[in-house]
């Protein structure tokens, strides 16, 4: 669901935002790139919550296109229909409208189709065939597909029929308006990685970190996550797990929660690779912790010693403290990666609530079942 502001300006129709500010979090000695970008919502009607998401429009890697036109022989001026029925340039349409970044299943039928040489293509679109089909298109986009089958030729018209939709990208708000009026912030990782010998960038996150420029805009509309907010009662404390860029919207949690005057105790954990070189807004938590915004803040760096140290680490040292807290009516979060990380934080209260909480494996996952039912336990994970 997106808001619509009273200017009208929605995911249908979004705001021309201006990029305030590009500044590079990581430091020397990290192995990422890690951004913090401030962009002006002023004009434009939009209001959020802490919690929502910003959704941005991005364009594609000019030079990818580039190459893409040169593969296919054509210049780019050719007219073909985008996705909204326009006719526009060849060029302008691979820029705005369509995903070059990974190929399509349509890509690949037609080029099997017209290549006899990439029939294997077509077989590996079977639903049987999805890990194989994966392990194909990991670290692939749409050049390769052209590259590696070049007997198989396009008009523009038939090569924009096999291309999906560019979508926007969403991603969790790292401030409060309250704190930052007419203005929003994110943390974003740059994706940049090389594969079959060829630098490779995420589409949305170097779009942002390359192409926008200081004084570009930003097409933008808010994501509201009614099912991820801060707790309406300011009495009640909040403990927060947030590694890597998953910190942003607890950034904007704890903004809200100085700016409303909360009196509830707020707990944050945070995780990286280094601490010289990976501690996100260091200098603000550090502040919110002497300032008593945080009760509690405790990190948790990877690659800082010989074992591996993970937030649900964390977690587990402090298990005693942690149920002194979600029993005593705390509200619980997490945010970032899906596949592996918020599992383990799952996988970790359970285990507290077990061993703190004196109960056994099966109640202490009805346990945190019921706080996901009471919505104590929130997460916004990706």
């Amino acid at each position: 669901m997106s808001t619509e502001s009273a200017t009208g300006y929605s995911r249908k129709n979004p705001f021309p935002a201006t990029l305030k500010k590009n500044e590079l979090l990581t430091k020397g000695g990290s192995e990422k790139e890690t951004r913090h970008y401030e962009i002006s919502l002023a004009g434009s009607g939009l209001a959020y919550e802490v919690g929502d998401s910003l959704g941005i429009f991005p364009t594609n890697d000019p030079a990818l296109v580039d190459a893409i036109l040169e593969a296919l022989e054509l210049t780019g001026q050719e007219p073909v229909l985008n996705p909204a029925a326009e006719t526009v340039p060849l060029r302008q349409a691979l820029l705005s409208d369509f995903v070059i970044a990974e190929p399509s299943k349509q890509l690949l039928q037609a080029v099997g189709e017209r290549d006899p040489s990439a029939a294997s293509l077509v077989d590996l679109i079977g639903p049987e065939q999805k890990t194989s089909l994966d392990a194909y298109l990991w670290g692939r986009d749409v050049l390769d597909i052209l590259a590696e089958n070049p007997a198989a030729k396009f008009t523009a018209e038939e090569f924009v029929k096999t291309l999906r939709k560019l979508q926007p990208r969403l991603y969790s708000i790292a401030s409060s308006l309250k704190a930052f009026p007419e203005e929003v912030h994110l943390t974003i990782a740059s994706v940049r990685f090389t594969s079959l010998n060829r630098g490779r960038k995420g589409v949305c996150s170097t779009y942002l970190a390359d192409r926008v420029g200081d004084t570009g805009t930003v097409p933008v509309f808010v994501h509201t996550a009614k099912h991820f907010r801060v707790p309406e009662n300011l009495e009640t404390s909040m403990i927060m797990v947030g590694p890597g860029t998953g910190v942003a919207p607890f950034r904007a949690f704890l903004q809200e929660r100085k700016a409303t005057g909360a009196t509830g105790k707020n707990w944050l954990f945070f995780g990286e690779q280094r601490s010289a070189a990976d501690f996100f807004y260091r200098e603000e938590f550090e502040g919110y912790l002497a300032d008593g915004t945080l009760a509690r803040f405790d990190t948790a760096f990877s690659r800082d010693q010989e074992y591996k140290i993970y937030v649900q680490h964390r977690m587990l040292e402090a298990a005693d403290e942690i149920w002194e807290w979600v029993s005593s009516g705390s509200y619980f979060y997490v945010c970032g990666d899906a596949a592996r990380m918020a599992k383990d934080v799952d996988a970790a209260l359970v285990s507290i609530v077990e061993k703190s909480g004196g109960k056994s494996p099966e109640d202490a996952k009805a346990y945190v079942e019921a706080m996901k039912k009471e919505k104590r336990y929130r997460k916004d994970v990706y």
